[in-house]
């Protein structure tokens, strides 16, 4: 009788609801992937591009971070995690940018890194492989010549300097839950000349080394105690060759307020959303 009476009891009350999970203390890192250049509003350093409207301060405000410090900038790589990064723009010298690292406190709960990018110079061959001439050598030649790879090297080389940046976050924030992305998808198998002026052939080259970077990315996530978020697959359709309004990535003349070759506000909006959702998810789990 004692038995059924508890029964009823415990269907009555119900379980208990899962506890909340605490607001983060939370600190975004990278470079200007992250910071998200020429999105309104601007933010901190001018140089550094940093926007209101980039992902971290747009899943700060989801998850209702109980702090929330945002030192990413344009430019950034490795070595501006620990020490102060020099900025410039449009060649003028605008000071320097104290070391990332310095945001990370002993309570802080949540990191995000996005770096790799001018590890790599990806941007820089970007650039470089804008072709306005259809019938122009590929770019692809140049950096591949001999069979050896230059920027697949710079990956390569690129992978341990990840590695001491997210080993180095753990032991200045033993308590966070570090959170690395990947780079986005630029521009659709194939290319699209003349929309975005890069042959076919070198926009796959391209995209295949972001894709390798990602990799490498996901790769040192795994191994040193990070979660990895890709944005890559998520960005089908929101490329730089769809229409202005599909789009999460700018080409190499922007149609939205962005950088070149750089995320726009729906892009920031829907990494973002991605990360979150990839948090959540795992909280559930």
């Amino acid at each position: 009788m004692a038995g059924c009476v508890a029964a009823a009891a415990a269907v009555l009350v119900g379980a208990a609801p899962a506890a909340a999970a605490p607001a983060p203390h939370y600190v975004a890192l990278g470079d200007s992937m992250a910071s998200g250049p020429l999105i309104p509003d601007i933010t901190g350093p001018l140089a550094c591009g940093r926007s209101t409207r980039n992902y971290a301060h747009l899943l700060a405000s989801r998850l209702g971070a109980a702090s929330f410090t945002d030192v990413t900038c344009s430019g950034a790589d490795t070595g501006d995690l620990t020490s102060p990064q020099k900025l410039s723009l449009a060649g003028i010298d605008m000071g320097t940018a104290p070391a990332q690292f310095d945001a990370l406190r002993s309570d802080t709960t949540l990191v995000t890194l996005t770096i790799g990018g001018n590890d790599t110079g990806l941007v820089g061959v970007a650039q470089n492989c804008m072709q306005l001439d259809p019938t122009a050598d590929p770019c692809k030649d140049s950096y591949t010549a001999g069979g050896v790879d230059q920027i697949a090297q710079r990956i390569a080389a690129f992978a341990p300097k990840l590695a001491t940046a997210l080993d180095t976050i753990h032991q200045r924030s033993p308590q966070a839950h570090v959170v690395v992305t990947g780079y986005g998808l630029y521009i659709e198998h194939g290319g699209c000349w003349p929309v975005q002026p890069i042959l076919n052939v070198d926009a796959d080259w391209l995209q295949g080394e972001v894709h390798l970077l990602n990799q490498t990315i996901a790769a040192q996530a795994a191994a040193h105690n990070a979660e990895y978020v890709d944005v890559e697959t998520p960005g089908v359709g929101h490329d730089a060759c769809q229409s202005p309004s599909d789009r999460w990535l700018e080409g190499y003349v922007p149609t939205n307020l962005a950088a070149p070759l750089h995320p726009n506000a729906r892009g920031e909006a829907a990494y973002a959303s991605i990360i979150s959702g990839q948090l959540g998810a795992a909280a559930d789990a």
